[in-house]
C-alpha cells in the first residue's frame, strides 16, 4: 500500500475507543488511534481526528454491561444531532480467551456497531505495515472498496461484465470434538452485491443439524395458514443484489466448498433445486443461468515448473508465477476441474486450488449430465 490509496474510501465522521488492555497506558493507546486516524487518512478515508468521547479504559469482566453502559453514553451525544457510532475502536490483551467473541457478538447483535480490535502488542509497535492493514480492514466494514480488477471496470471479465452476474460463496462449520453434543454446525452463505465489479460482499450464516453437510437454510417455506411466505439466504442475497445495483441478475455463479464424492449427488439435488425454489419465488419466469463450482483446498497436488532454468517461468520463491492455471494431465478424465494457483507463494511449495464444475447450465459437462440423469431415473 506504499503510495497507493484505496480505490473508494470509506467514512468514518464518529467513532470511539476502548482499551480492555491493562498494560496498555491511557496514552499508548490515545497516540495508536491518532496515528491509526493519520494512516486511514492517508489510505484514501474520510475520518475524523477526535472521537466522540475521550479513550475508555475497561476491566474485561462484565463486558456486555460495561457496552451497553458507555453505548447509552456516545448516543446521548450523537442522538440529537441524528447521527450513528460509525466505528468502534477496542484495545484487547494479547491473552484474551472469549473476550474477543463476546464483543463481536455484542457489537454485532446487541448494539448494531461497526467494530475493530487490536491486540496490544501490535498498539505498542505501531508499524506502519499493521496500521495499514487495519486501515484496509476498517475501509471495507464502512462501504468502502479497497481494490478492483481493472478488467471490471472497463468491461471485460468474461461471463461476467456482459450480464449481471451474482457470485455466491458458500461453506458449512462444524463443531469441534469436545464443544459439547448441542452445539450446532453454521452454515454460511456470502454473495456480492455490485456488478460489474464483484468485489463487495454480504454473509449470512445459519445453524443447522450437528455435523450436516447439506446447506439447509438456501431456501424455506412456511405455512402461516392463508399461505406459504418464503425466504432463505438465496433469496435474501438476491433482493439485496437488486436494490444495491437496480438489476437482476442473469447468471449466478455459486462457489461450494467441497464435499465427500458420495454427497455430490445430493449437494447437487438438494442447493440446485434450493437456488431454483428461491428464484421462482421472486417471479415464477425468473429463471437465470446456474453454475455450480465445487472448490477443494485439501488435497496433495503440488504444482512445479518445468524449467527452473528460466525465470521468466517461476516465481522468486521458486514456485509457480500466480495465475497457472493447469486443465490438462493431471485433471479427471471425464468430469471438468481445472486446478489454478492464484496467488503468489512467498514461503515454502504452494497449493493449488482444484475447482470442480459439477453444474453449468451454459454448457453442460458430462458429470452434470450424468448426475442428472441419474437422479432423473431415480425419481
Amino acid at each position: 500500500m506504499r503510495l497507493k490509496q484505496m480505490v473508494k474510501g470509506g467514512e468514518v465522521n464518529t467513532w470511539a475507543c476502548i482499551n480492555f488492555a491493562s498494560d496498555i497506558t491511557h496514552a499508548a493507546a490515545v497516540a495508536f488511534c491518532d496515528e491509526l486516524a493519520v494512516m486511514c487518512v492517508i489510505s484514501g478515508m474520510n475520518f475524523k481526528g477526535d472521537p466522540v468521547l475521550p479513550l475508555v479504559n475497561a476491566k474485561p469482566n462484565h463486558v456486555r454491561p460495561f457496552l451497553k453502559k458507555h453505548y447509552q453514553r456516545f448516543m446521548e451525544i450523537l442522538r440529537p444531532l441524528h447521527k450513528e457510532l460509525d466505528l468502534l475502536i477496542v484495545i484487547l490483551p494479547d491473552k484474551n480467551g472469549t473476550l474477543y467473541g463476546d464483543i463481536k457478538r455484542i457489537c454485532e447483535t446487541d448494539l448494531g456497531l461497526v467494530s475493530q480490535c487490536c491486540l496490544a502488542k501490535h498498539v505498542l509497535k505501531m508499524k506502519p505495515q499493521y496500521l495499514t492493514n487495519i486501515a484496509l480492514k476498517i475501509n471495507m466494514k464502512v462501504g468502502g472498496r479497497n481494490t478492483v480488477l481493472l478488467d471490471a471496470v472497463v468491461g471485460n471479465l468474461p461471463r461476467v461484465s456482459n450480464t449481471p452476474t451474482i457470485i455466491f460463496g458458500a461453506d458449512v462449520s462444524h463443531p469441534h470434538h469436545g464443544e459439547g453434543r448441542s452445539s450446532p454446525s453454521i452454515a454460511a452463505v456470502v454473495a456480492s452485491q455490485d456488478w460489474p465489479e464483484v468485489t463487495n460482499y454480504a454473509g449470512l450464516v445459519r445453524p443447522q443439524a450437528r455435523h450436516e453437510e447439506i446447506i439447509q437454510g438456501l431456501f424455506n417455506e412456511n405455512d402461516c395458514g392463508s399461505g406459504c411466505i418464503s425466504g432463505g439466504m438465496i433469496k435474501e442475497h438476491l433482493i439485496s443484489f437488486m436494490r444495491s445495483t437496480g438489476h437482476i441478475p442473469r447468471r449466478i455463479i455459486f462457489y461450494r466448498d467441497v464435499v465427500s464424492k458420495g454427497r455430490l449427488n445430493m449437494v447437487l439435488e438438494h442447493e440446485l433445486s434450493a437456488i431454483k425454489k428461491a428464484c421462482a419465488s421472486l417471479d415464477p419466469i425468473y429463471n437465470p443461468q446456474v453454475t455450480i463450482i465445487m472448490v477443494q483446498k485439501q488435497h496433495h497436488t503440488r504444482l512445479f515448473a518445468g524449467n527452473y532454468g528460466v525465470g521468466s517461468t517461476i516465481f522468486q520463491s521458486g514456485n509457480v508465477l500466480p495465475g497457472t492455471v493447469v486443465d490438462k494431465e493431471i485433471c479427471h478424465p471425464t468430469d471438468f476441474d481445472f486446478y489454478l494457483c492464484s496467488h503468489a507463494g512467498t514461503k515454502g511449495v504452494s497449493r493449488p486450488v482444484r475447482y470442480h464444475v459439477l453444474w453449468d447450465e451454459n454448457n453442460f459437462t458430462a458429470n452434470a449430465l450424468q448426475i442428472l440423469t441419474n437422479h432423473l431415473c431415480y425419481t
